[in-house]
C-alpha cells in the first residue's frame, strides 16, 4: 500500500477540530488547516502570507516572541498558552504543542481552542474571591472596591457602579460609582426613565449602545460619545436588591451577549455578598449606636474609652472626659410630648458633634446624657476652653418643628491622670462635677 502524500493528508487533517499551523522562519503562515477558520475567524487563503505575531493578542506578544525563540532553538513547546484576537475581535485563548523543524526551516504547531476551559477558570476563580471579599472586607465600601476589582479581571469595566434599592424611599442609590465622564450620580425613583431603574424594576439584564434608534433611556452622557451600557439585576432569594453596571465610552470596545452572561452568572454571588455585609453592619450598628441620635452606645463608648487610655498610658498623652446633661429636659418632655424630647435629642447630638473634632468621640449614655471623649487636649485650659464653646452653641434656640426651645448642658469635666488612671474614676469624676455644676445653675 502506498504512503499517503503530504498533499493528501491535508483532506484528514482538515476535518480535526484542532487547527494545524506552519510558519516560516520569517514568522508567516505558510499552511493552516481548515479548523483555523473556526477557532482564528478567518478563512486558510486569508491567513496564508499573514505574520503570525499580529493575531497574537497585544499583551501576550512579548512572552511569545521569547517562546518563539526557544522553539527555534529546538526545545519542545506541548503546553503553551497565549491569546488570539479573532476576525471578529473576540479573544479567544489558545494552547499550543509545536516544534522547530530544521530541515525545512519552519515551526509547525498544533492549535487547540480552550477559552470555554479558561472561561470556568477565570469563573470560578471570580465566585471564590467574592466569597472571600465578603468576608475579608472591614465594611462595604472595601467590599464594593474589591467587587469592581474582581469584574474587572473579567471584562473592560473602567465606568462601574452599583445601584441599590431603598424599598422605604422608593428610590434608586449608588453607594459605588466610577465613571470617567459623570464621577457622581443621585439617587433616582424606582419609575424613572433610566436604564439603572428598569434592570431593578423588572429584574431583567440590560444591553445597549447609544447608537441604538429605539434606546430613549434618561442616560447623564455627554452628546458625541459612542457608549455602551451593560447592566445585570442582583437577586436576592425574595427580591431585586439592586444592579452591578458597566459602561464603555470606547467606540470600539462594545460589550456582548457573552459579557453579559458572564455578568449575570457572578450578579448572584455579589448580591449575597452585599447582604451578608449589610446584616453585618445592621447587627454591629444595633449593638454599637444609640438607634435615636446615630451616637456611639455606652458599650462602644467604654470600648473606645478603653483604647483612647492605653494609647494615652504608653505616650503620656492628656485627654478629657465631659459629661453632659440637659438641663429642666423632663420639662420639655411635659410641654410637648416624648416624639418632641426625641427631637430635641436627635438635634443635641448633631450640635455636640459640630462642637468637637472629627477624632473625638461624642456618645449618648442613656437618657438625656451625653458623654464627649477627647484625646491629646490639654487641662484645664483647652478643655475649659471646649466646655464654654459647647455652652455658647447651646445659647441659640433649638426648632422643633416650630417650636423654639432653649435648653442648656450641665458639663463635668474629668482628666487623665490628673483625676484618674483607669475607666471608672474618670466617669465617677466627671458625673459628680456634672451635678456640681447642675445644683450651681439651680
Amino acid at each position: 500500500m502506498t504512503a499517503p502524500t503530504y498533499a493528501s493528508l491535508g483532506k484528514y487533517m482538515d476535518l480535526l477540530l484542532d487547527a494545524i499551523c506552519v510558519v516560516d522562519s520569517d514568522g508567516r503562515f505558510i499552511y493552516v488547516s481548515a479548523g483555523c477558520e473556526r477557532i482564528f475567524g478567518y478563512r486558510q487563503e486569508e491567513l496564508i502570507g499573514l505574520q503570525m505575531i499580529d493575531l497574537v493578542f497585544p499583551e501576550d506578544r512579548e512572552i511569545t516572541l521569547q517562546t518563539v525563540k526557544r522553539i527555534v532553538a529546538g526545545e519542545a513547546q506541548p503546553q503553551f498558552e497565549n491569546r488570539y484576537v479573532r476576525k471578529d475581535g473576540e479573544i479567544v485563548h489558545i494552547m499550543w504543542s509545536a516544534r522547530w523543524s530544521e530541515a525545512d526551516q519552519c515551526r509547525v504547531a498544533v492549535a487547540r481552542d480552550i477559552t470555554g476551559r479558561k472561561r470556568t477558570e477565570v469563573l470560578q476563580a471570580a465566585l471564590y474571591a467574592i466569597s472571600e471579599a465578603a468576608h475579608a472586607a472591614d465594611d462595604l465600601q472595601a467590599l464594593y472596591k474589591s467587587i469592581h476589582c474582581i469584574i474587572s479581571g473579567l471584562l473592560p469595566a473602567i465606568n462601574f457602579s452599583i445601584a441599590l434599592y431603598d424599598q422605604e424611599r422608593d428610590q434608586v442609590s449608588f453607594p459605588y460609582h466610577v465613571n470617567e465622564l459623570v464621577p457622581q450620580l443621585q439617587p433616582q425613583k424606582i419609575d424613572s426613565n433610566t436604564p439603572w431603574a428598569y434592570v431593578i424594576q423588572n429584574g431583567q439584564p440590560l444591553l445597549f449602545s447609544s447608537t441604538d434608534e429605539n434606546i430613549t433611556y434618561d442616560l447623564p452622557i455627554p452628546k458625541n460619545y459612542v457608549h455602551t451600557w451593560l447592566g445585570v439585576p442582583l437577586k436576592s432569594r425574595k427580591n431585586t436588591i439592586g444592579a452591578l453596571v458597566v459602561q464603555s465610552y470606547c467606540g470600539n470596545a462594545h460589550y456582548t451577549e457573552k459579557d453579559q452572561e458572564l455578568l449575570q452568572f457572578v450578579s448572584t454571588q455579589v448580591a449575597t455578598a452585599i447582604e451578608r455585609k449589610q446584616i453585618i453592619e445592621r447587627l454591629q450598628s444595633l449593638a454599637l449606636y444609640d438607634q435615636l441620635t446615630q451616637l456611639p452606645n455606652r458599650r462602644l463608648f467604654h470600648d473606645r474609652l478603653q483604647s483612647a487610655l492605653t494609647r494615652a498610658a504608653r505616650s503620656g498623652s492628656p485627654l478629657s472626659i465631659f459629661y453632659l446633661d440637659l438641663e429642666k429636659f423632663k420639662a420639655v418632655n411635659d410641654a410637648f410630648g416624648h416624639a418632641m424630647g426625641d427631637l430635641l435629642l436627635e438635634k443635641v447630638a448633631r450640635r455636640l458633634e459640630q462642637c468637637v473634632r472629627d477624632s473625638d468621640t461624642v456618645a449618648r449614655m442613656g437618657g438625656d446624657e451625653f458623654v464627649v471623649l477627647l484625646e491629646n487636649i490639654n487641662f484645664p485650659e483647652k478643655s475649659i476652653e471646649l466646655a464654654e464653646n459647647i455652652r455658647n452653641a447651646f445659647g441659640a434656640a433649638f426648632d422643633l418643628m416650630g417650636e423654639k426651645v432653649h435648653i442648656l448642658p450641665s458639663i463635668g469635666i474629668s482628666s487623665f491622670p490628673l483625676h484618674g488612671s483607669d475607666e471608672k474614676q474618670l466617669l465617677r469624676y466627671a458625673d459628680d462635677a456634672m451635678y456640681a455644676a447642675k445644683n450651681k445653675s439651680n
